[in-house]
C-alpha cells in the first residue's frame, strides 16, 4: 500500500509595496543635489568672468559703450519724439524743403514756431533732421547687427556641428557648400542679391544671412572636431546617450566660446555692411532712421564751398561719429570675450 503524501498548502505570500517615499525622497534629494552644484559652478564662473572683465579696460570701455547706446535705442521715443499723427516713428522728419544744409543752431531757425522740433545737430541737404536720425537709427543698427549676427550663429553652429560629428558624407557635402560660399566676395553676392530679391532693409539683412553662415559653420566644425574625441564624450557615447545629447549637452557648450567672441565683433562688422548698402541706395527707404542712408545725404556736401571746405562738416560728422563708436564697442567687447575665454588662461583671476 503506497503511503499518499499530503498535499503541503502553498501560503502566496504577498509582495510588500515598496516604501516609495523613502525612493521619491532620495530621488529629489539626489535632484536638488545636482541643481545646488549646477547653482554653484555658475556663480563660479559668473565670477570669474567679473574679474576677468574687471581687469580689462578695453571690455569696461566697450561695454559702457554697449550699455550707452542701449539706453538711446530704449529711449528713443522720449529723447526724439516723433511728430504728431507721424505713422512710422522711423522715418525722419524734414524740417523744410529748403535745397541746402542747415548747421546746429542756426539762425534760420529762429523763424520756426515756438512748438517747433529743434535740430541740435543740423540738418542734412535734404531738410532731415540729423539728431532724429541718429537717435532712432540706433535701433535699427542694433535691429541689423543682432538680428543678422544670430541668423548666420545658429545656422552655421547648427551645420558645422552636425559636420564635425558625424564626417564622411555629411562633412563632405557641408564643406563642399561652405568652401562654394567661402569663395564669393559676400559684400558683391549680397549686391547681386539684393538687387534680385528688391531694394529694402529685409532684403539686405536677408542677402548678409546667406552669406555670412559658413564662416561659423567651418569654425565649429573645427572646434567639433577637437571636442568629440575627449573623454567625457567617449564617457557619455558609452553610457548610451544619442548623438543629439552627445552634441548638444557635451560638445556645443565645450566648443562655443570661439564663435561667442567672433560673434560680438561681428555685430559691428554686419552693422558696417548693411549700412554700406543703404549708402548705396539699396537699403532702407529715403528718409528711414539708418546711419548708411544718413552718410548717403551728405555724399554731396562733404566738401563745403570753395572759400570754406569745412563748411557742411556737421552732415557728415555726426553720423560718421555714431556708427564709429558703434562698431568700436562691439569690436572692443569682442576682443575682450576673445581673451577672457581663451582656455590657456582660465587658471588666471580665480
Amino acid at each position: 500500500m503506497k503511503f499518499i503524501k499530503p498535499h503541503r498548502r502553498t501560503h502566496l505570500r504577498t509582495a510588500r509595496p515598496k516604501p516609495q517615499g523613502v525612493f521619491t525622497s532620495r530621488a529629489s534629494a539626489y535632484r536638488l543635489r545636482q541643481f545646488q552644484d549646477y547653482l554653484a559652478r555658475r556663480r563660479r564662473g559668473l565670477r570669474w568672468l567679473s574679474q576677468r572683465v574687471r581687469r580689462s579696460p578695453l571690455a569696461i570701455i566697450g561695454l559702457v559703450l554697449v550699455l550707452f547706446f542701449s539706453f538711446v535705442a530704449l529711449a528713443a521715443p522720449w529723447l526724439a519724439p516723433p511728430p504728431s499723427g507721424a505713422r512710422n516713428p522711423y522715418m525722419i522728419p524734414r524740417a523744410s524743403f529748403r535745397p541746402y544744409p542747415e548747421p546746429p543752431e542756426s539762425a534760420a531757425w529762429r523763424s520756426f514756431p515756438p512748438d517747433w522740433h529743434k535740430h541740435p545737430l543740423g540738418l542734412t541737404g535734404d531738410q532731415y533732421d540729423i539728431y532724429y536720425g541718429i537717435i532712432w537709427g540706433t535701433r535699427t543698427a542694433f535691429r541689423v547687427g543682432f538680428e543678422v549676427t544670430f541668423s548666420i550663429v545658429f545656422v552655421g553652429v547648427l551645420l558645422g556641428a552636425l559636420a564635425g560629428f558625424f564626417g564622411k558624407r555629411i562633412d563632405n557635402l557641408i564643406m563642399r557648400v561652405v568652401d562654394v560660399f567661402l569663395s564669393l566676395p559676400a559684400l558683391i553676392g549680397a549686391i547681386v542679391l539684393v538687387s534680385f530679391m528688391g531694394k529694402g532693409l529685409n532684403s539686405v539683412i536677408i542677402a548678409f544671412i546667406v552669406f555670412g553662415w559658413p564662416f561659423y559653420a567651418r569654425l565649429t566644425r573645427g572646434e567639433v572636431l577637437r571636442v568629440k574625441e575627449v573623454d567625457y564624450v567617449n564617457a557619455a557615447r558609452a553610457s548610451g546617450a544619442s548623438n543629439l545629447r552627445i552634441i548638444f549637452r557635451h560638445i556645443l557648450p565645450n566648443a562655443i566660446s570661439p564663435v561667442v567672441a567672433a560673434a560680438t565683433l561681428d555685430i559691428g562688422s554686419q552693422m558696417v555692411g548693411v549700412a554700406t548698402l543703404s549708402f548705396l541706395g539699396l537699403g532702407s527707404p529715403e528718409g528711414y532712421a539708418d546711419w548708411g542712408q544718413l552718410a548717403s545725404f551728405a555724399r554731396n556736401w562733404i566738401v563745403g564751398s570753395a572759400g570754406d571746405p569745412t563748411q557742411y562738416w556737421y552732415v557728415i560728422a555726426f553720423p560718421g561719429i555714431a556708427l564709429l563708436l558703434f562698431v568700436l564697442s562691439f569690436a572692443l567687447l569682442g576682443d575682450a570675450f576673445q581673451e577672457i575665454l581663451d582656455p590657456r588662461m582660465r587658471g588666471e583671476g580665480r
